[in-house]
């Protein structure tokens, strides 16, 4: 054997010295993080304040839900069907698709998946009104304590409430959940675009305005701010 046969590197080592192939490496296993075990997204609206702040990145759980299911309280993050926006256009520059296209699968940067990050407030056979006396939304007929939220739409009992006319904007009439969806709000209630946002200011009926999310595009359970570096904290 000749000593250049003998000390030439074997393949697998001139693989893992190749940083294209390095690159390549990490992106999977990035991938691979993303989509199964941790996800990382950016907050793009207030609607969370002041849970979540503009800006924020915030870590997800994609684990959460395996074996269980969301439960009132739980910040999640969805994947939004038409009903939230409309049907969306498509990407017609080919590079720009291909960065979101890669950005949906290793999550970061552009993606061409349409997320939102809100509150569960009811699941399945649920039923989900407000408001009572005080203003309180009420799930299966029990008020909800919401420390969390900032900025509610006015509600005065006797001036603006569900009885007045018009009736105070907080107010909803009764929607049982249908199975496999969820109904959910912001936590900065005047200011966001979520389940009830159509129906607003008319306590008689929910018919055809109000948007769930399906169990299917529930990517799991928000559990960590990482950045700003200032923000850092656990949900």
């Amino acid at each position: 054997m000749s000593s250049t046969t003998a000390t030439r590197p074997s393949l697998l080592r001139r693989l893992a010295r190749n940083p294209f192939v390095n690159l390549v490496a990490a992106f999977i296993v990035l991938a691979l993080v993303q989509n199964f075990l941790v996800r990382l997204y950016y907050v793009p609206s207030g609607s969370m304040e002041q849970t979540l702040e503009v800006g924020d990145r915030i870590l997800v759980n994609r684990l959460a839900y395996l074996g269980s299911e969301p439960t009132t309280g739980d910040v999640i993050v969805f994947d939004a069907t038409e009903a939230w926006d409309g049907e969306t256009a498509p990407e017609t520059n080919p590079l720009k698709a291909a960065v979101r296209w890669l950005g949906g699968v290793v999550g970061i940067g552009p993606s061409d998946r349409h997320t939102l990050v809100k509150r569960v407030i009811a699941g399945p056979g649920q039923t989900v009104s407000c408001c009572d006396a005080e203003g309180r939304i009420l799930v299966d007929g029990e008020p909800l304590d919401e420390p969390y939220v900032f900025e509610n739409l006015p509600f005065e009992t006797g001036t603006l409430d569900c009885d007045s006319i018009p009736a105070s904007l907080r107010c909803f009439g009764e929607y049982t959940v249908p199975e496999g969806e969820y109904f959910v709000l912001g936590d900065h209630r005047s200011a966001s675009s979520d389940s009830i946002a159509l129906c607003r200011g008319a306590p008689a009926t929910t018919d055809g305005c109000v948007r769930l999310v399906e169990r299917a595009g529930v990517v799991g359970k928000v559990f960590q701010v990482v950045f700003p570096f200032g923000s850092f904290r656990s949900l």
